[in-house]
């Protein structure tokens, strides 16, 4: 179980997350609302995020799952242009500069089918299930 009480949600086969790619998304409970969060590798590391701008509670994303500017070395809000580090979800550029992004726990781990992203939920942000999310 997570710090949330929560068990870690498998979130993907490790391979499918790719250096300043796309990233993957999937449905939350952030506090009492609806939510979604996004995990993405950068530097060979998975990270993950509340899909939220520091700005503006806007989603970052410019078409689903494109969560990096072209050089795939940071995050961008598609809303504001706010320009954050993939390691540590600060903004360095932008509306929001020294605000940050909500991160979400992720650990990467050996499964029978293979190495794979889990995400660890916690109290505040919790998966929801997937007949649910549907």
């Amino acid at each position: 179980m997570s710090a949330g009480g929560q068990a870690p949600v498998r979130v993907c086969a490790a391979a499918e997350l790719v250096d300043g790619g796309p990233g993957v998304r999937r449905a939350a409970r952030y506090l009492d609302g609806d939510a979604v969060v996004f995990f993405i590798r950068y530097d060979g590391k998975a990270y993950g995020y509340l899909n939220r701008c520091a700005h503006v509670p806007m989603e970052l994303d410019w078409v689903e799952g494109q969560f990096f500017e072209s050089s795939g070395l940071y995050l961008m809000c598609a809303t504001h242009g706010a320009i954050y580090a993939p390691d540590s979800g600060r903004c360095v550029g932008g509306p929001c500069r020294g605000a940050r992004l909500r991160p979400v726990e992720v650990e990467e781990r050996e499964t029978p089918e293979g190495r794979a992203v889990f995400w660890l939920p916690d109290a505040d942000l919790r998966s929801v299930p997937d007949d649910v999310a549907s």
